[in-house]
């Protein structure tokens, strides 16, 4: 195919084997080095270490994902100095080792957030689902942040006061962990953690937030084109505001606006259907094309709504994502790319996320990383290379003799 069709892995720990991964169709890996404490340096010898173990497998590294940026960056606070010059020094080493491809997020606190780790669907899967009543209960009765409820109507509030209510000690404890400690490289966070890091934030707004990530930028983009790295931004999940916190990129505006505060093109993005398609006004396919020259690793799931603006995460082919006008668009850009001799002209992709279906429902170690089962991304996977090849065949066969 011409997308670099790509799996992600949590390293070594990953209950989901390289060998698996191979077997899948995947031709690389994403992937990080979560061993590292964010804002440290990735050496040379770290990163080859991982980088050769993934070529052993008889796969590529295709993408990082991701080079954490510290919450010191993000406030513009304490030693972020220092910090941009350590994410300066790992952007060389990482183009050293040949990646060039860097994702990161510019989410304050926390990453991802989903309520829900094992939704059953009425098939008997089960998938991440996003339920805003249940996260109220979360930020006004587990978390206790300050003036939380005025961020929400009187009557969700009050369901989520009954929800809360019907949870016993051990469930309102699990229901803490999956929202706060669910995230590779960054565990065994807990409430007092998140209400230290809410608090940092008491004094930056939206905009404040977003002059900080151009300081990011304009601080290690240099490095970064230097090194022959592209930075990709991966969109705020879900894309809008919680805890009381900015989100800076959520919405088309904001890529304009992203794509504004640095012209070198290692400021890129990781373009994430799921992420953007939580947001119901997002038109994706427009958005993509707007800023497909600086695309370089796309995330492809999609998302179902239900009528109270709760969603989760849909098979691959269903939900409101566009997925075949997603997918043709992506192929376009790439074609775009090869005409005007572009020597980067592929794209990275990986399934994003999968249900957990079939004999991964009674794997235990399924729940190590949610959403990262192996047989729903496999299932995912097959879709997306299906439709990619009926793309090609049915409208461009004469680019056939670029697909891998």
């Amino acid at each position: 195919m011409l997308m670099e069709e790509s799996f992600r892995w949590f390293g070594p720990n990953d209950p989901v084997s390289l060998q698996t991964i191979r077997q899948t169709g995947a031709t690389g890996v994403v992937t990080s080095l979560h061993q590292i404490p964010y804002g440290e340096v990735w050496t040379v010898k770290d990163i080859m270490e991982r980088k050769e173990m993934i070529e052993r497998a008889g796969l590529t590294w295709s993408a990082v994902e991701s080079l954490p940026v510290h919450e010191n960056i993000k406030t513009k606070s304490g030693n972020y100095e220092e910090l941009y010059e350590n994410y300066r020094i790992s952007l060389r080493n990482l183009g050293k080792c040949g990646l060039s491809v860097i994702t990161y997020n510019f989410m304050p606190v926390l990453d991802w957030i989903r309520t829900d780790l094992s939704y059953e669907l009425p098939d008997g899967s089960r998938t991440l689902f996003f339920h805003r009543t249940k996260f109220a209960a979360f930020d006004i009765f587990i978390l206790g942040r300050k003036n939380a409820e005025a961020d929400y109507a009187p009557e969700i509030v009050e369901r989520a006061k009954r929800y809360f209510e019907s949870l016993s000690r051990e469930e309102a404890k699990q229901f803490e962990l999956d929202i706060v400690d669910n995230f590779p490289g960054f565990k065994g966070v807990t409430l007092d953690d998140v209400r230290a890091m809410l608090s940092r934030y008491d004094n930056i707004g939206r905009a404040e937030l977003k002059a900080n990530h151009k300081a990011f930028l304009n601080a290690v983009c240099p490095a970064a084109e230097e090194a022959g790295c592209q930075l990709v931004i991966h969109p705020d999940d879900p894309p809008f505001a919680l805890l009381g916190l900015p989100r800076i990129f959520s919405t088309a505006q904001d890529i304009t606006e992203l794509l504004a505060m640095d012209a070198s093109p290692a400021n890129g993005i990781c373009f994430c259907t799921g992420s953007f398609s939580g947001r119901a006004e997002n038109n994706l396919v427009p958005m993509f094309k707007s800023c497909a020259d600086r695309v370089g690793f796309v995330h492809l799931r999609s998302t179902e709504h239900t009528p109270e603006g709760n969603f989760y995460e849909a098979n691959h082919l269903e939900g409101v994502v566009d997925m075949y006008g997603m997918v043709k668009a992506v192929v376009e850009e790439q074609i775009r790319r090869i005409e005007s001799g572009r020597k980067d002209w592929r794209i990275v992709m990986r399934p994003d996320h999968g249900h957990v279906i079939a004999d991964d429902l009674d794997k235990k170690a399924t729940m190590i990383t949610p959403g990262y089962s192996a047989l729903g991304r496999m299932r995912g996977l097959a879709e997306l290379r299906g439709l990619e090849y009926g793309i090609l065949h049915a409208l461009y066969p004469q680019y056939l003799k670029y697909c891998k």
